[in-house]
C-alpha cells in the first residue's frame, strides 16, 4: 500500500477531528464513571454508550483516511474533567461538548468543500446529521434534567421510559476502522 503524506488542509483536519471525537470519548466515560459511582445506572449507560459512540465516529474517520491511502497518526487527549458539583454540570459539558464537536465537523466540511474534496464532502455528510441529532438529544437531557430539579432518580425514570438516543442514523453510518464494538 501506498499511504500518502498528508498535505491538505482537510487532511491534517481530519487527522484532528480523530483526537477531537478520541476526547469527548475520555470525556464521556469520565461522566459516565461519575454517575456509576453515585449509583444512578441509567445515566452511567447512557454516557458509556455515548462514549463508544464518540470513539467509533473517531474510527470512521481512521477508516476513510486507510480507504485513502492518507497516513494517519492517532493524537492524544487533553485530561478531562473529573470533578462536579452537581450532575447539570455534566449534561452542560456534554451539550458544550457536541456543540463544539458539532463546529469542527463543520469546519472540515466547508474546507473540503473549499478544496472541492468531493468525495471528502460526502464523506461528512453523516457526520453532520448526526451531530444534529446528538446536539438535539443532549438539550433534552439537559431539559429534563433541569425539570427534575435534582431529584435524579426522576432522571433514572425518565432514561428508563423514554429512553433517548435510539442510533436511528447508525445503519448509514460510515464503516469504523477496526469493526465496531
Amino acid at each position: 500500500m501506498n499511504i500518502v503524506p498528508r498535505t491538505s488542509r482537510a487532511q491534517n483536519l481530519f487527522e484532528e477531528q480523530v483526537g477531537n471525537e478520541l476526547a469527548v470519548s475520555q470525556q464521556y466515560v469520565a461522566i459516565a464513571v461519575w454517575f456509576d459511582q453515585r449509583d444512578l445506572p441509567r445515566l452511567a449507560s447512557y454516557f458509556y454508550r455515548h462514549s463508544l459512540k464518540k470513539r467509533n465516529d473517531a474510527m470512521r474517520i481512521v477508516q476513510y483516511m486507510l480507504d485513502n491511502n492518507i497516513e494517519v497518526e492517532i493524537p492524544g487527549v487533553p485530561a478531562v474533567r473529573n470533578t462536579f458539583e452537581d450532575p447539570s454540570e455534566l449534561v452542560a459539558l456534554a451539550l458544550e461538548k457536541e456543540r463544539a464537536v458539532t463546529d469542527e465537523v463543520t469546519a472540515l466540511s466547508q474546507t473540503l468543500r473549499q478544496d472541492a474534496d468531493y468525495l471528502g464532502e460526502e464523506f461528512m455528510r453523516w457526520f453532520l446529521a448526526e451531530q444534529v441529532e446528538q446536539v438535539s438529544e443532549m438539550t433534552t437531557v439537559l431539559d429534563v434534567m433541569d425539570r427534575a430539579q435534582g431529584n435524579m432518580f426522576d432522571m433514572e425514570d425518565y432514561l428508563e421510559r423514554d429512553p433517548v438516543g435510539d442510533d436511528r442514523n447508525e445503519s448509514a453510518a460510515p464503516r469504523v476502522a477496526g469493526g465496531k464494538l
